[in-house]
């Protein structure tokens, strides 16, 4: 009951003097306002509204705190906050397109995982450039980033990755890997989802198959790779060669190797694994080109279950990577370095699954 009263008496003077700031006119609501509104000491105040300190102010003083401090429209000063504690409360997502909706699902997961720490996510797109990578994390280190997210990592940016992480600015790697850096990674499991491809491409009958492969320079894609052709060359089926490999996982790229494909003089395959799915709406627009259709003349199995690829003709068959659960582990593990920098996270793989639909068929 006493409890009560006080919490009462508490709320009154602060609409008090939330009125009296409204009369005088103030603008912009600072922590010393909402100390005075609420009733309060300054220091309980700061407490209340830092995420990192709440814990330390009851549960009644807290929730009426954070009441005053709504209603007076109070905004926590981030750019001081963070000269006082040497952090800029921003985490850097450099990814390699933001033109590929895979990345989507991904930017979501780390988003919603660095709000809840309090920390903001600032976007930048490499365009699949080692070149402009290197710029942009020389650019994201002048802005003092707390930490780096990086999803467009090629297998040659080891020791640009080397010199930033030697600067202290932890870097977290996801979706893309490169063995031998040791900085944390949460990452696909490649191998497992060119595995699965391949396995379901023979149980459906399918003895002469081809891949089109994304760039020989991204791990994810090398591992694609083993995985398939591993699992055809041990059931005894033959995999057709295509004479190149993709320069990035796109569209083009995928259109470009089926033409090459299609205009060989030699055994067609009768079905088609492209390395992502982007490559693989590529290869199946040159089909229709070509008057050829899916999957009466080849099967065609894509990869990462992107947004909006069980509504194009015929849906997609494909592999799917947890693209939310990816970005929200990455973002748990960035974290967790920013809370516990000598205690640097183990690396994560999650497991992909197969999803058939109509794209794929029996020979």
């Amino acid at each position: 009951m006493i409890k009560q009263l006080k919490s009462e008496a508490m709320q009154e003077r602060g609409k008090a003097a939330e009125r009296d700031d409204l009369r005088q006119g103030r603008g912009v609501a600072t922590l010393e306002d909402v100390a005075r509104a609420a009733g309060v000491h300054y220091s309980t105040v700061s407490r209340a509204l830092d995420p990192n300190k709440v814990w330390r102010v009851n549960v009644v003083t807290r929730k009426h705190v954070q009441a005053v401090a709504r209603r007076m429209g109070y905004q926590r000063d981030m750019v001081a906050s963070g000269l006082k504690r040497g952090r800029t409360h921003t985490v850097a997502v450099v990814v390699a397109d933001l033109g590929n909706p895979f990345i989507a699902p991904v930017l979501r997961g780390i988003a919603n995982r660095l709000e809840q720490a309090g920390l903001m996510s600032m976007i930048s797109d490499t365009q699949d450039d080692s070149a402009r990578l290197e710029r942009i994390l020389n650019h994201l280190l002048s802005r003092r980033v707390d930490a780096i997210i990086l999803t467009a990592a090629h297998l040659g940016d080891g020791p640009v990755l080397r010199r930033i992480s030697r600067q202290g600015t932890p870097v977290v790697l996801a979706v893309r890997n490169v063995p031998g850096i040791r900085l944390p990674a949460c990452t696909d499991d490649d191998l497992l989802g060119g595995t699965l491809a391949a396995r379901h491409l023979l149980a459906l009958g399918h003895r002469r198959v081809a891949q089109l492969r994304g760039p020989a320079d991204v791990y994810s894609f090398v591992e694609r790779a083993a995985g398939f052709s591993k699992t055809v060359a041990a059931a005894g089926a033959v995999e057709v060669e295509v004479p190149s490999t993709g320069l990035t996982p796109t569209l083009d790229e995928g259109g470009r190797l089926m033409r090459l494909l299609l205009d060989r003089k030699r055994v067609m395959p009768t079905a088609i694994f492209a390395h992502n799915d982007l490559m693989a709406l590529g290869a199946l627009a040159v089909m229709r080109e070509r008057g050829l259709n899916c999957p009466k003349d080849f099967s065609v199995i894509g990869y990462n279950d992107s947004p909006q690829v069980d509504r194009v003709m015929p849906p997609l068959t494909t592999i799917r990577q947890p693209g939310e659960e990816l970005g929200r582990t990455a973002a748990e593990m960035t974290v967790g370095l920013l809370t516990s920098p000598d205690r640097p996270p183990a690396s994560r793989s999650l497991a992909p699954t197969l999803v058939v639909r109509e794209s794929t068929a029996p020979r």
